[in-house]
Parts: structure tokens; C-alpha cells; sequence
């Protein structure tokens, strides 16, 4: 993906009054409620969008979304695009660039993660503090596109520090349990063995998924300040394992969305 293809891309949404977003969303598995609280001035679906690759994924809507939330101008993606789906690491990280581009300022990005850490428990949130990244593909490699950053970023603080800040108390004030951890991106689209399990677990993951670390490590490059939460839909114990499936994984995300929009909605209101 080319910065004058972005720039194109851009360029396009402009045209087409999408052009002053404030805060960028980005929607995980299952996790679409927050959409509901919008008020939708313009949506697409990512297939008439020049240059953007389409969601594969039965349960990813594909559609960019831009309106009001918060007081804030809003420009969300409900369904992200995963490496697993045979999209190239550019078009994965292609709608945060096309954000920064715009002018966001911040990105809330949302995921479904297994709870590696056996102390969390399915359907609760987890708050991202770091990641390790074990997918194939970095967004960076080859040519530095200067425009959106340097060659070499720093990811001492891949999560934004204040954001998660912010988040940790929005939840206490609101007693909901929020936990804080590590999560670990995998390819996929398989889930993990009980000795990946055990891996993971042992390299200091407490949740395991297959998306949000490109974007982030996108947004990193292009300093752009990011948070995430996970929400938690299986409990990954190798011990006791039993077979999952990816209706049960849904169903709990939708159970537990309702949560996450409260705190992302409070935490837009502040920003």
C-alpha cells in the first residue's frame, strides 16, 4: 500500500464529508455495540471505498462509519481486517494510516481474546498494558513510508499511557472490573493447543488473540496515541480444555459489549 494510494483513499472520504474526524474506533469480534450509540452522519461499506480491502469474516460487518459520539466527530470501522484472511500486513493497518491521515488524534481499537491468565475469567475486560507480537508479518517492514513516521520507533509505551490511565479510573468509578495485562497476537485463524497454551503463559501473555498489534504498532510509527480492551470470551487453561466454538465466542463478546461501550463512551466524553 502506497502513501499516494492512501492519499487517494483520503482523499476520497473527504469528498464525501467524512474528512474531520477527532477519534478513531476500531471494532473487534463480536463487538459492535458501540455503533448504536453513534449518530451516523455518513457509512460505507468498505467495498465502494477506493482502495480498501473488504472484510472476509461472516461476523465483521465492513462498513466505516462517521458521525457524532461524545460531542466528538467519530470515523469508526466496524469489522477490522485480520493477516489470517489473506490481506497483506499493509491493508490490515490501512485504516488507521487513513485515520491519522484525517487528522484522528486518538484510536480506541477493541478485540475478543482468550484469558491465557487463569485469575481472569470469561466475559470479564482486560485492559492492554503491552503486547508480544508473534504474528509473521511486521507493518513496517521494507520501505519507510517518511510521511507517517520514522524508520525505527520506539514501542517502549505501545499503549497510551494516559488513555489507560483514564480508563482504569472511568472503570472504578463505575465498578466494573477491568483487569490489565499482556496480550499476545498470533496469526490464527485456529485457536491455540493446550502446549501453546503453556508457551504463552510462560513468555508472560495473559490474553491471546489474532489482530490489534499491527494497527498498534502502526499507530506507534505514525505517533499516533492508541488504548485497547479486550474482552475476554474463553478461559485458555491446558489442564482442562475443552473445545470452543466460535458461536460461543460471539455470544459472549455481545454479552460483554455493552460494558466496553460505557467506558469508551466515557472516555470519548473526556478526551
Amino acid at each position: 500500500m502506497t502513501y499516494e494510494q492512501l492519499q487517494d483513499t483520503v482523499e476520497w472520504l473527504r469528498e464525501h464529508h467524512m474528512g474531520s474526524p477527532e477519534i478513531g474506533i476500531v471494532l473487534g469480534t463480536g463487538l459492535g455495540d458501540l455503533v448504536k450509540h453513534i449518530e451516523i452522519e455518513k457509512e460505507f461499506s468498505y467495498n465502494v471505498i477506493p482502495n480498501f480491502p473488504i472484510a472476509t469474516v461472516e461476523f465483521h460487518f465492513g462498513k466505516l462509519i462517521y458521525g457524532n459520539l461524545g460531542g466528538k466527530k467519530v470515523l469508526a470501522c466496524q469489522g477490522r481486517f485480520h493477516y489470517y484472511e489473506g490481506h497483506s500486513i499493509d491493508e490490515v493497518v490501512m485504516p488507521v494510516r487513513v485515520m491519522k491521515m484525517l487528522g484522528v488524534k486518538y484510536v480506541l481499537l477493541s478485540n475478543a481474546a482468550g484469558a491465557v491468565n487463569l485469575n481472569f475469567k470469561k466475559g470479564e475486560l482486560m485492559l492492554i498494558d503491552d503486547h508480544i507480537n508473534l504474528q509473521p508479518e511486521n507493518p513496517l517492514r521494507g520501505l519507510n513510508i517518511d510521511e507517517l513516521g520514522d524508520r525505527f520507533p520506539d514501542m517502549s509505551q505501545p499503549y497510551h499511557a494516559d488513555l489507560n490511565q483514564r480508563l482504569k479510573r472511568l472503570a472504578a468509578e463505575r465498578n466494573i472490573r477491568l483487569n490489565e495485562g499482556v496480550y499476545a497476537s498470533v496469526q490464527g485463524p485456529n485457536l491455540e493447543t493446550r502446549a501453546e497454551y503453556r508457551m504463552l503463559r510462560m513468555l508472560g501473555a495473559d490474553a491471546v488473540g489474532m489482530s490489534t498489534v499491527p494497527e498498534v504498532i502502526a499507530c506507534n510509527h505514525m505517533k499516533l496515541p492508541c488504548c485497547c480492551i479486550s474482552v475476554l470470551t474463553d478461559e485458555c487453561d491446558p489442564d482442562h480444555l475443552k473445545p470452543v466454538a466460535i458461536e460461543d465466542i460471539i455470544q459472549t463478546a455481545k454479552r460483554s459489549e455493552k460494558v466496553l461501550s460505557e467506558l469508551y463512551i466515557a472516555l470519548i466524553n473526556e478526551l
